[in-house]
C-alpha cells in the first residue's frame, strides 16, 4: 500500500468518525489509567459499569488504598481477572503516591514501571489523557492493519512501528481511536461489513464480503 492510499483512508475515517475517542468513561488521567488497567480482556461496557460505582466512592490513589484490596474487589468483581487486576491497582496506587505525588506520569518509562501497565496501556494513557501521537495496537488495530494492508505485521510491535512511520502527520493524534472504532463496528473479526465500509475501495483485503 502506498502513502497516497493511506492518506485517503485516514481522511475518510476522520470524516466518518469526527470525534474519535475512547469509549471508556473517565474524568481524570487517574480514572482513565484505572479503567484501562481493568479493560484488559474485558469489554469497555463492562468496565464502565464497574467504574461508575467505583469512581463515585474512590477516584484517587488515596481513596482506593483506603478501600483496601478486598473493598476494591467488591467493585470490580464483575470484570475478568479481577483478583490480579485488583492487586495491581493497589500496588499502582502506592507507586503513584510514593514516586509521583499521586499524579499519573506523562513519561512512557515511568508509566511502564507501574504495576499492571505495559506498553499498550502506556500508549493509551499518553494518547488519550495527554494528547501524545502514540498508537496502542490492540486486537482491533492489529486486525484492521493486517487485513486492509495499512500496516501489516507479524506482531503488535511491528504494526505499531509501521503505523508510527506511515500514519499521515495530520491524523497521528487520532489514528489510534479511528482504527479501533473502525475495527469495532465495521471491520469486525468474523465477517467484516465490507458492503457498508467507507474505505472498501481502498482496502487491500482479498476476501471481501458481499
Amino acid at each position: 500500500m502506498n502513502q497516497k492510499k493511506r492518506q485517503a483512508i485516514f481522511d475518510r475515517l476522520a470524516v466518518a468518525i469526527p470525534e474519535p475517542t475512547t469509549e471508556l468513561n473517565y474524568s481524570s488521567p487517574f480514572e482513565l489509567l484505572i479503567a484501562v488497567v481493568l479493560s484488559a480482556q474485558a469489554t469497555d461496557k463492562g468496565v464502565n459499569k464497574a467504574t461508575t460505582r467505583l469512581f463515585a466512592v474512590a477516584n484517587t490513589p488515596q481513596a482506593i488504598l483506603a478501600l483496601g484490596l478486598e473493598g476494591l474487589k467488591e467493585y470490580i468483581k464483575t470484570i475478568g481477572l479481577y483478583n490480579a487486576k485488583g492487586e495491581n491497582i493497589i500496588k499502582l496506587c502506592r507507586q503513584l503516591l510514593d514516586k509521583h505525588a499521586g499524579q499519573v506520569p506523562k513519561i512512557r518509562e515511568e508509566l511502564e514501571a507501574l504495576a499492571g501497565v505495559g506498553r499498550k496501556t502506556a500508549n493509551v494513557i499518553l494518547n488519550t489523557a495527554f494528547g501524545h501521537p502514540t498508537i496502542a495496537v490492540d486486537t482491533h488495530i492489529f486486525r484492521v492493519c493486517n487485513r486492509t494492508g495499512i500496516a501489516p505485521g507479524k506482531n503488535v510491535l511491528e504494526v505499531e512501528r509501521k503505523l508510527d512511520k506511515w500514519v499521515p502527520k495530520n491524523h497521528k493524534k487520532n489514528a489510534h481511536h479511528l482504527l479501533i472504532l473502525h475495527g469495532r463496528y465495521t471491520c469486525i473479526a468474523r465477517k467484516p461489513r465490507c458492503q457498508s465500509c467507507i474505505i472498501e475501495d481502498l482496502c487491500e483485503f482479498k476476501e471481501k464480503t458481499g
